[in-house]
């Protein structure tokens, strides 16, 4: 860290140094930075800068922490001509992304129910490691087009509305998906995990606004304090990362066969003319469309049990989306007058008001993000601003980040009946299928969130507008 230079109070620079094409940025405070062993994070930055075609920086987040190939929290652009495609920056769970859904329900409303309403969400949603069977395992025709039409086929087939469609990144579907180039495996894999949630840090989480900080936009979402929402955090299952795996094989072949020099081979790649780099993005494109019905499926199944707990309509919930982020994809935008091919590895789109990308509803006011903090403090709805576009090609950060690993956690926790204390000391309810992957996941392993989203609003990156506090929670 010898060589980090802090150019803003919220700003760290790496100067190009050896086979690095451009300098590295990492949006942290002093206190992010020693809330964790951040030499490996910053080399893998320093790394991701020798990739060709790489445009202006190699960046983090203030989430930032290891991960595979990229840091997770890494954000890259390459040129649409002169760059590569690399599957380590978008990572193994293509499209894991997370939406929030408000409600017109109130605290009040659902308190008397709250254990019960956890209970049936934890038995209609399949989750751990290798969860199956939320509905009918998709096959044949139907598994294809869930593939190439996203989101529109789960609302197709019962699971939403078409609202929904109007409140997803782009419209809840990535072109030019081809379902020729997924292997066999990846599909006998991901069709019986469509509506899961999966492991590790996928939830569900039932939440109240508890504060709300710009009122304008706040109203716009139709949140306001006391409002009862709820988040769903989950990705591309099995599909995503078999193809994530399939495809780093050929392109560590491709890596040599361009002649790309690797510092690391986590970071195999293939220029963005190639035929395997086309490959792996439409293959990438099945699997974000993908995790896109995986999450509206979810989102159909949550609805469904909130009404029938509380013996009322789906239609009396007010149950509307107000967004759904992905944050493992690499998509090709424009920044700066150029045609660029962002790869967003823990990281979210943050375009500011007015760009033509963001839904109609949505232009004037920013996009929405949401950063989910953990099981027992509070998450934070975001929308972007035009800063940025000029400081992180339309990008922020995706969540708290880890402080601590799941070993750690694992040992840290010996001996504490966790179930309780989240419920006693932080008042959330949580159901799991294991007591290691509450012990993995507790507010400890995590930085707080407000510190990275300080930052990002320091960096004319995001607005913050409401904070939301758990109350129930579904772990993967």
């Amino acid at each position: 860290m010898s060589d980090l230079k802090r150019i803003k109070p919220w700003l760290y620079e790496i100067p190009k140094s050896g086979g690095m094409r451009v300098p590295g940025r990492i949006y942290a405070t002093p206190a992010l930075m020693e809330s964790q062993k951040a030499d490996e994070c910053i080399q893998q930055v320093r790394n991701v800068a020798h990739l060709p075609g790489i445009v202006d920086y190699s960046l983090a987040m203030p989430d930032f922490h290891w991960g595979y190939g990229f840091p997770i929290g890494g954000v890259a652009a390459f040129d649409a001509d002169e760059g590569v495609v690399s599957p380590g920056g978008v990572g193994y769970d293509i499209n894991c992304g997370i939406r929030i859904v408000r409600t017109d329900l109130d605290r009040a409303a659902i308190q008397p129910r709250l254990r019960e309403i956890v209970k049936n969400l934890f038995h209609a949603i399949p989750a751990g490691v290798g969860s199956d069977g939320a509905i009918p395992t998709p096959k044949g025709e139907d598994a294809r087009a869930i593939v190439t039409q996203g989101a529109r086929w789960a609302v197709e087939h019962g699971y939403g509305t078409p609202d929904d469609l109007l409140h997803i990144e782009d419209g809840g579907l990535y072109p030019g998906a081809d379902p020729d180039v997924v292997s066999a495996r990846a599909f006998a894999r991901g069709m019986p995990q469509v509506g899961t949630l999966g492991s590790g840090n996928h939830f569900l989480e039932i939440q109240v606004v508890d504060a709300v900080y710009r009122k304008d936009v706040a109203d716009h979402f139709g949140l306001k304090e006391g409002t009862v929402c709820f988040s769903i955090h989950s990705g591309s299952r099995g599909f995503g990362y078999q193809v994530c795996d399939d495809f780093l094989k050929s392109m560590m072949q491709a890596s040599k066969n361009y002649g790309i020099e690797l510092p690391d081979r986590q970071l195999c790649c293939a220029p963005l003319s190639s035929p395997e780099a086309k490959r792996y993005l439409a293959a990438m494109a099945c699997a974000a469309n993908f995790a896109w019905v995986n999450r509206q499926v979810m989102t159909a199944l949550t609805r469904r049990v909130l009404a029938q707990t509380l013996a009322v309509s789906e239609e009396s919930l007010g149950a509307r989306l107000v967004y759904d982020v992905c944050h493992n994809i690499a998509k090709f935008e424009e920044h700066g007058g150029r045609k660029v091919c962002v790869h967003r590895k823990g990281a979210t789109r943050a375009f500011g008001p007015g760009h033509p990308l963001l839904p109609e509803a949505y232009r004037s006011l920013g996009q929405p993000t949401f950063i989910p903090g953990d099981m027992g403090r509070a998450s934070f709805l975001l929308v972007g601003k035009e800063g940025s576009m000029r400081e992180t090609f339309g990008s922020t950060c995706h969540g708290a980040g880890r402080a601590h690993s799941r070993t750690a956690m694992k040992r840290m926790m010996q001996g504490r009946n966790l179930f309780k204390m989240l419920e006693e000391e932080r008042g959330v309810i949580v159901m799991a299928h294991g007591r290691d992957s509450v012990a993995e996941e507790m507010p400890e392993a995590y930085k707080d969130a407000s510190l990275v989203v300080d930052v990002m609003e320091q960096a004319g990156v995001t607005d913050t507008v409401a904070r939301l506090r758990p109350i129930g929670c579904i772990k993967g």
